[in-house]
């Protein structure tokens, strides 16, 4: 009965995350949601930099600790080690989703690219994050990577493995793909107000963030064969030529 429950709350877990992702691509962009990032009455610019800020800030701190060896060690004596990962992706987007929920919008634009051609490049680079997103997700273990392969392992009384690590694609060029996605989504608007620009720019100082601390975390663990990997293979910013095959940074 607990391996079906766990398997339950796993499937659960992928399901809030990806009405959060199906919300957040409309937010973003301002379509389909009842709230978006331009969206709402508007407060006065010091409160609403403060909450966003805040806003912002909880999600950082819950996204980047919940996901440190240190941390999942001691949670895992709260929740079981197998709805460890389902857990975090819940986490991740309740706090999202409160995000979301309590944002506030900030008057002013930056550009406006509407009725030009700028609009469909923005549109298409907006585009081609998400495809990057998930096109990575997929080639590291899209279902390992948001905890439905650990329940299915644990329904099934298999014991859970790590999965190795490769240069799938994208990984061949960047460490990082799925932040290049993110930031692509991020930044690529045909309308950048002042709310969209915190966001950005707030977003993008987190990836960096989170980039250093995992890639600490996973010399840690792979020592020398990821730090020759971080030589070999630029962070963001692909290079002409796919570098040898090394490791992949698959980890959050």
């Amino acid at each position: 009965m607990k391996r079906l429950v766990v398997f339950v709350y796993g499937l659960a877990c992928y399901a809030a995350f990806f009405a959060t992702y199906l919300y957040a691509v409309g937010f973003l962009e301002n379509f389909g949601v009842t709230k978006s990032i331009d969206s709402g009455p508007q407060v006065p610019l010091w409160q609403a930099l403060l909450v966003d800020s805040a806003l912002l800030a909880l999600f950082a701190v819950q996204h980047s600790v919940m996901a440190r060896p240190w941390f999942k060690k001691a949670w895992t004596q709260i929740v079981p080690t197998e709805a460890e990962r389902s857990t975090y992706v819940l986490f991740s987007s309740a706090a999202l989703a409160f995000l979301f929920w309590q944002w506030q919008p900030i008057g002013g634009t930056l550009w406006d690219m509407m009725g030009t051609m700028g609009q469909y490049l923005m549109w298409g680079g907006f585009a081609m994050g998400n495809v990057i997103i998930l096109a990575s997700t997929f080639l590291i273990n899209h279902f390992d990577l948001f905890g439905l392969r650990q329940v299915w392992l644990y329904l099934r009384g298999r014991e859970y493995t790590h999965l190795p690590f490769a240069t799938p694609f994208f990984y061949k060029y960047v460490r990082h793909p799925l932040y290049v996605g993110w930031l692509l989504v991020f930044w690529c608007t045909p309308v950048m107000t002042a709310a969209h620009l915190l966001f950005a720019m707030m977003t993008t100082a987190c990836i960096l963030m989170a980039i250093r601390w995992e890639e600490r975390d996973l010399i840690t663990v792979h020592g020398e064969n990821y730090t020759r990997y971080q030589k070999s293979v630029p962070m963001l910013i692909p290079t002409a030529k796919a570098p040898e095959p090394r490791m992949t940074a698959a980890a959050r």
